[in-house]
C-alpha cells in the first residue's frame, strides 16, 4: 500500500499538488463561517438526559424563564439604600426600566421586590438588578449584550456607576476573551515557533514546511467542523484545541517526514526512490500515529456532555486533516522540492543535512548506559514520576462560571464584588422541582421545606410555588458561593433528603454535581474505547502484545504525573498562579485524553525505528539504542516545538484554558523526557525478547492480513561511532 501510494504521489506531484491546493481553498471558503455557528454556554456542559436539565425545562415552560440565562446589573449608588426605602435612587430605577425594555427579559427583582434584600451590599452603598431571561441563541445572546452595554454607555444616569454582568453576558465574554487571548497567543508563538523550527530544521525552506501544514490542518477542520455544526453543537473551545494541536501535529508529522526524507536524500539523492522509501517508513509510522491520538480523542465522544464531544470531534477531525497534510500532500512538495528541501541555510548545515551521527551517538550511549542498569533506571524513573503525581490524591473539582472570567470585563467584575460584598446568594439558588399526579399535600410541602432550611449551608427557602398542574418550585438559597466546597456539601444534603414527591434539581451548584457524575458514570465507556482501540492499533503495529500493554501503563504514569502537576499548580496555587477551589472538572478528562494520544504518538515513532533494526537482524538492546539514537531528537524536538503552540494557552487569562495547555505541555514534556529515554529502555531491556510476544494465533492472524510487512527492504545501517566527536550535526 504504502509503496503504491508513494511511487503515486512522486509520479503525479504536480496534479496532487493542485488538488491539495483546490481543496484547501475550498475549505477556506466554507469553514469560513464556523465561528458563527459555534456554541457558548453552560448548557454545553451538562447532560441533556439528566434530570437537572429536565428541571429546567419545566421551569422554562411553566415561567418563560431560562435559568441558565440572565442579566445581572450591578449598581453603584451615592447613598447607602435600605430596603425599608420607598424611592429607589435613580440610577436603580433607570437600571430597571432599562431591562424591562429589552423584549427578551420576563422578570426583573430588585431590593425593593419581596425578598430583594440580599440583592444590597454589606456597605449599602450598591445593589443588583436582575433580569430574567428567557431562551436565547448564541448570537442572540451576542447581539443583546452589544445592545446592554451600549444602553448602559449611552445613559447619564448609568453611565460609569452600572455594570453588566450574569449568566448570559458572562458565556459571551468568556468567548470573547478565549477568542482574543488565542490570538495573542497565535501572535507571540509564531515568531519563536518559527526560530525554533529553524533551529530544528537547520533551514528556512525546511521549518516553513510544517508552518505550511499547520495552516492547511487548520483551515480543513474548520470546514469539517462546519459541517458538523449542521448535526449537532459544537462548543467554541474547540477551535482553541484545533489551533494547538494542528500546528502541533504538523511539526510532529512533518518532522518526522522531512528527517526521514533527507536522510534518503543524502543516501540515494533526489528521485522516486527518495519519496518512496520515505512514505514506506515515515509515512507508515505517521498513519499509526495519527490512528493512535484519533482513537485517544475519539474517547471523548462517549462523553454526553457537549463541550467533551465538540472536543473530541475537533481533535479527530485535526488529526486527520495533519495526517493527510503529512501523507498526500508532504511527499509531492518534497518531491518538488528535492535538494531545495535544504536552501536558505548555513553552508554547514546545508553539507551535514541528513546525518545526525554524532547527535545519534549521544543517545545512542544515553540507551546503552540505561539497558547496562534498567532496574535502577525503570525503578528511579517510576519514583520521579509517581512523586510528581502524589499531589493528585487532594484534588478537588469545580465548574465554569463568570467568577473565572477578568476583572477587567464587566462580568468578571460583578461575579468579583458579588463574592466580596453579598452574603446570600440569591442570584443562583437551589432550585428544586416537585411532580406530583395529583394535588400536592400542603403540609407534607410545608415539612420538606423545613427540613431543607435545617441543612446546614442553606440560608433561606422560599415558599413552594406552583408552576402548573403538576409541578412546584422550590427554591433555597446558599450561604456560600455557589460552587464552593460547602455549598455542594449543602445541595448534596438537600438532594439526600427524602421527599414529598419526584424531585429534580437545577441551579449553579446541582448543575455542577450533576456534571461531575455523568462524567463519572461515562467514564468508563471512554476508558474502555480508549484502551481497547489502542491496544489493537499498538498490536496492529507491532505484532506484539506486551507492547501495547507497557504503553498503557507508562502512558498512565505520565498522565498522572501530569494531573498531580495541575493540581500542585492551579488549585495549591504554584509558580505564580493563584489558588483555585479545583480543578475545572473537565480538564482532567481532556488533558488525559490529549497526554495518552501524544504519549502514543512518541511511542509509535521510537517503536518503529526500533522494529525496523530488528528487521534488520540486529538483537533487541542493539535495536533499542538503535530507535533511540535515531527518534532521540526527533521526539525531543517534537515535544518542544508542540509545546510551544499548547503551552502558549497558559497565558489566556481563563483558569480552564490556563490548565489545558499547561497540563497538555507539561505531559508531553514529561513523556518526551522520563519516559521515552528513561523508562522505555529500561523496560525493553528487563523483558528483552518478551517485548515481542504474542499467542500464536494472534502472531498468525497478524501475518494473515499482511500487518508484519514493512513494505521495503533495506540494509543493515551502521551502529553510529560510539566514541564520535565530531561537530553537532541537525536533529533532522
Amino acid at each position: 500500500m504504502f509503496s503504491a501510494l508513494g511511487s503515486a504521489l512522486h509520479r503525479r506531484r504536480i496534479a496532487v499538488l493542485l488538488l491539495s491546493l483546490l481543496v484547501t481553498a475550498l475549505a477556506t471558503v466554507y469553514g469560513g463561517t464556523v465561528s458563527e455557528k459555534l456554541s457558548n454556554g453552560l448548557s454545553d456542559y451538562d447532560d441533556p438526559g439528566g434530570g437537572n436539565v429536565a428541571a429546567r425545562e419545566i421551569i422554562e415552560r411553566a415561567t418563560g424563564i431560562d435559568s441558565q440565562q440572565g442579566y445581572l446589573l450591578l449598581v453603584r449608588t451615592d447613598e447607602p439604600v435600605d430596603a425599608a426605602t420607598t424611592a429607589p435612587p435613580k440610577a436603580v430605577t433607570a437600571a430597571a426600566a432599562l431591562l424591562r425594555s429589552r423584549p427578551e427579559v420576563e422578570q426583573v427583582i430588585d431590593y425593593t421586590s419581596p425578598e430583594g434584600a440580599a440583592l444590597i451590599s454589606h456597605d449599602g452603598r450598591s445593589t443588583v438588578v436582575v433580569g430574567a431571561v428567557g431562551s436565547l441563541t448564541d448570537q442572540e445572546s451576542i447581539q443583546a449584550e452589544k445592545e446592554l452595554q451600549k444602553a448602559i454607555e449611552g445613559d447619564a444616569t448609568l453611565r460609569g456607576r452600572t455594570w453588566l454582568g450574569g449568566a448570559t453576558p458572562g458565556h459571551v465574554q468568556v468567548a470573547e476573551v478565549s477568542d482574543t487571548d488565542l490570538a495573542q497567543a497565535e501572535l507571540l508563538a509564531a515568531p519563536v515557533i518559527l526560530l525554533v523550527l529553524f533551529l530544528v530544521f537547520r533551514g528556512l525552506v525546511a521549518a516553513l514546511i510544517p508552518l505550511l501544514g499547520g495552516i492547511v490542518s487548520l483551515l480543513l477542520t474548520m470546514a469539517g467542523l462546519r459541517v458538523a455544526t449542521e448535526f449537532m453543537n459544537v462548543s467554541t473551545g474547540a477551535m482553541s484545541l484545533a489551533f494547538a494541536l494542528g500546528l502541533g501535529l504538523s511539526i510532529d508529522f512533518g518532522l518526522l517526514i522531512v528527517s526521514r526524507y533527507r536522510e534518503e536524500l543524502a543516501d540515494r539523492g533526489p528521485g522516486a526512490e527518495a519519496v518512496l522509501r520515505t512514505v514506506t517508513t515515515a509515512g507508515r509510522t505517521v498513519l499509526f500515529s495519527a490512528l493512535t491520538v484519533a482513537a485517544a480523542l475519539a474517547a471523548l465522544t462517549a462523553f454526553p456532555q457537549p463541550y467533551l464531544r465538540s472536543m473530541g470531534l475537533a481533535g479527530v477531525i485535526t488529526v486527520l486533516s495533519a495526517a493527510l497534510f503529512a501523507l498526500l500532500g508532504l511527499p509531492p512538495l518534497l518531491a518538488l522540492l528535492g535538494r531545495r528541501i535544504n536552501s536558505l541555510a548555513p553552508r554547514r548545515w546545508q553539507r551535514t543535512a541528513g546525518s545526525a551521527r554524532a547527535t545519534e551517538g549521544r543517545w545512542y550511549r544515553v540507551a546503552q548506559s540505561v539497558m547496562r542498569r534498567p532496574a535502577v533506571f525503570a525503578l528511579l524513573a517510576t519514583t520521579v514520576l509517581l512523586v510528581i503525581a502524589s499531589p493528585l490524591l487532594g484534588v478537588r473539582f469545580t465548574g465554569v462560571d463568570p467568577t473565572l472570567l477578568p476583572e477587567e470585563t464587566s462580568a468578571g467584575r460583578v461575579a468579583a464584588v458579588l463574592d466580596q460584598d453579598y452574603d446570600a446568594r440569591a442570584t443562583s439558588p437551589l432550585q428544586i422541582v416537585l411532580e406530583n399526579d395529583g394535588t400536592p399535600d400542603p403540609s407534607r410541602l410545608t415539612d420538606y421545606t423545613e427540613r431543607i432550611a435545617a441543612v446546614p449551608g442553606v440560608e433561606s427557602v422560599g415558599t413552594p410555588v406552583e408552576l402548573d398542574a403538576r409541578h412546584w418550585e422550590i427554591d433555597a438559597v446558599l450561604t456560600d458561593n455557589p460552587l464552593d466546597e460547602a455549598a455542594k456539601d449543602a445541595v448534596a444534603a438537600v438532594q439526600d433528603l427524602a421527599t414529598p414527591y419526584s424531585a429534580r434539581y437545577t441551579g449553579t451548584t446541582a448543575d455542577f454535581l450533576a456534571q461531575r457524575q455523568s462524567i463519572a458514570q461515562s467514564l468508563p465507556l471512554a476508558g474502555g474505547i480508549l484502551v481497547v482501540v489502542t491496544l489493537l492499533l499498538l498490536f496492529a503495529f507491532s505484532g506484539s502484545v506486551v507492547l501495547p500493554l507497557k504503553a498503557l501503563m507508562m502512558n498512565l504514569l505520565s498522565t498522572s504525573a501530569a494531573f498531580g502537576f495541575l493540581v500542585w499548580v492551579f488549585q495549591d496555587g504554584n509558580l505564580g498562579f493563584s489558588p483555585q477551589s479545583g480543578l475545572e472538572a473537565t480538564t482532567p478528562v481532556l488533558v488525559f485524553a490529549l497526554a495518552f494520544g501524544l504519549s502514543t504518538d512518541y511511542n509509535v515513532f521510537l517503536l518503529s525505528r526500533i522494529k525496523e533494526a530488528r528487521s534488520q537482524g540486529l538483537d533487541n538492546r542493539e535495536a533499542v539504542a538503535q530507535g533511540l539514537s535515531r527518534t532521540g531528537g526527533i521526539v525531543t524536538s517534537a515535544a518542544i516545538l508542540f509545546c510551544v503552540p499548547v503551552g502558549a494557552l497558559a497565558l489566556s487569562r481563563l483558569v480552564f484554558i490556563q490548565e489545558l495547555g499547561l497540563g497538555a505541555a507539561f505531559a508531553v514534556l514529561i513523556d518526551a523526557t522520563v519516559v521515552r529515554v528513561f523508562l522505555v529502555p529500561s523496560l525493553m531491556a528487563l523483558l528483552g525478547a518478551a517485548n515481542w510476544w504474542a499467542p500464536s494465533p494472534l502472531r498468525a492472524l497478524h501475518r494473515a492480513l499482511r500487518l508484519d510487512r514493512m513494505e521495503h527492504s533495506s540494509a543493515p545501517e551502521p551502529v553510529p561511532d560510539k566514541t564520535s566527536a565530531q561537530p553537532s550535526a541537525p536533529v533532522g
